[in-house]
């Protein structure tokens, strides 16, 4: 689905991804806070490449400087988040919202009625929070990921 649409709030808007921004958003994933430590094998070597951007539906919040905030990558077929990060720096102002307000209106368009998550374990309160519901458990995949992650479905109809 390639889409223009932009929300704004607050000196942020949502536009598509492309392919110049992988660097900034490969960025963001290897240098997020959320990663240190025992998460930190996860990222590491990680890479959000231009290809990656063309095949999916990602999207950045940008500030009116064009610096990135954050961003998601939805996967229509399943429907899944396969991506979402917020900047450090950017924690608490509302992008994480931002982003699955306009990931749920993406989905709506898409004709989806929900989309599933499979969250870093730090994350699952924050989906709850914007409707989210826990549906399992997602088992370690040694060496690549090492630990039990959340499941959750995030209704179509539900909102941040």
């Amino acid at each position: 689905m390639r889409s223009s649409t932009t929300d704004r709030r607050r000196g942020v808007r949502v536009r598509r991804a492309v392919a110049r921004d992988a660097r900034r958003l490969t960025r963001l994933v290897t240098t997020s806070g959320a990663y240190e430590g025992p998460y930190a094998p996860m990222v590491q070597g990680y890479k959000v490449g231009p290809d990656y951007i063309e095949a999916h539906d990602v999207h950045v919040a940008v500030d009116d400087d064009g610096l990135v905030l954050g961003f998601y990558a939805l996967v229509l077929s399943p429907p899944e988040l396969d991506l979402m990060f917020v900047a450090d720096a950017a924690q608490g102002r509302g992008i994480g919202r931002l982003l699955v307000g306009h990931l749920l209106g993406q989905a709506r368009r898409a004709g989806l009625t929900a989309v599933r998550v499979v969250a870093h374990p730090p994350a699952e309160g924050f989906y709850r929070s914007v409707g989210a519901e826990r549906t399992g458990t997602v088992a370690a995949r040694p060496p690549a990921v090492m630990w039990d992650r959340p499941e959750l479905l995030l209704p179509v109809d539900a909102g941040p």
